[in-house]
């Protein structure tokens, strides 16, 4: 029987007694680990399921010298160093697959969000339209509109699948691979880099953040988006540089951003993108429903209990 620490709090009751019927499990929030009391859990630990953004580093392996497993209830792993991990042995999970759909429905609500100014209307709705009769400026339709995906991955052709059929878009993409039959199939177009933002009307964007995708849409990208496009990001927020798209949205040559993630989560109170009427920002909750949350636990716990039991896990990324 291992000892287990779960860092964060969010797992099912029934997901922490699945890993309890095995091995001795405790909970800590990110308070917890920098308490002496914390620290020792962690000594001890075999295992390790990070729930929130605590970032995996060197110091925190080695202050865990008997881990095997990292298993995180995400899909990005960005927060991980992998390097040292590889190093220690130590295998790190993830849960892709289960939070498609969630993250794909998210999107496609920014796109039409941003589109039909949504933001506005809520603040309008709440406010001056009952005071003074007020209502925002004309949104645009989505139908017939160009969708450019950046990332032809599970949850882009998702969001592809939805906006194609629900909406009635032209679909254009760009992954490094090249075009696939699959998505050829539903009438998505292959286009180069440079093509996908020169023509798409909307721009979502669906890249893992490594160091070659960081900072990988700025200011030479956006300046060659068609004027009055719009962006939205609910992948990683230091995909996109901050700086060049709050100067985008400003000049008008972008007509709006729907933003699920930013580049420092919580955000600066004082982070100009919070504050712009053409932007719609959402707290990080691409992945937050009842359901999807449950099957990430759920997969985080069978990726940890099979590298304990000497097994392969489901989702390994080293």
């Amino acid at each position: 029987m291992a000892q287990v620490v779960v860092l964060g709090t969010g797992l099912p009751d029934r997901v922490l007694d699945e890993i309890g019927v095995r091995h001795t499990v405790r909970t800590l929030t990110r308070d917890q680990l920098d308490t002496a009391e914390g620290r020792a859990a962690l000594a001890h630990a075999e295992g390790v399921v990070v729930i929130g953004q605590e970032p995996v580093t060197e110091e925190f392996l080695a202050a865990a010298p008997k881990l095997r497993v990292v298993s995180l209830r995400a899909v990005g792993y960005d927060r991980v160093d992998l390097a040292a991990c590889r190093r220690r042995g130590v295998a790190v999970c993830h849960t892709p697959g289960v939070l498609d759909g969630a993250v794909a429905d998210l999107t496609a609500l920014l796109v039409v969000g941003i589109a039909r100014r949504f933001g506005e209307c809520l603040d309008s709705g709440r406010g001056s339209w009952a005071t003074t009769g007020a209502r925002p400026a004309l949104g645009t339709d989505v139908a017939g509109k160009v969708l450019g995906i950046l990332g032809m991955g599970r949850i882009g052709r998702r969001v592809a699948r939805t906006c194609a059929a629900g909406f009635g878009m032209e679909i254009i993409y760009h992954t490094r691979s090249g075009p696939t039959a699959e998505d050829d199939a539903f009438g998505a177009s292959w286009v180069t880099r440079e093509e996908l933002f020169a023509r798409a009307d909307f721009l979502t964007i669906h890249l893992p953040l490594t160091p070659e995708t960081r900072h990988s849409v700025g200011e030479r990208e956006l300046a060659a988006m068609k004027p009055g496009a719009y962006l939205v990001n609910t992948a990683r927020g230091d995909v996109v540089d901050e700086r060049a798209l709050v100067a985008a949205l400003r000049s008008g040559r972008l007509a709006g951003a729907g933003l699920d993630v930013l580049s420092t989560e919580p955000p600066d109170p004082d982070n100009p993108l919070l504050h712009l009427p053409n932007v719609m920002v959402t707290p990080h909750v691409g992945s937050a429903t009842e359901e999807t949350r449950y099957a990430m636990a759920e997969l985080a716990a069978r990726n940890l209990l099979n590298v304990l039991a000497g097994e392969e896990p489901v989702a390994r990324v080293v």
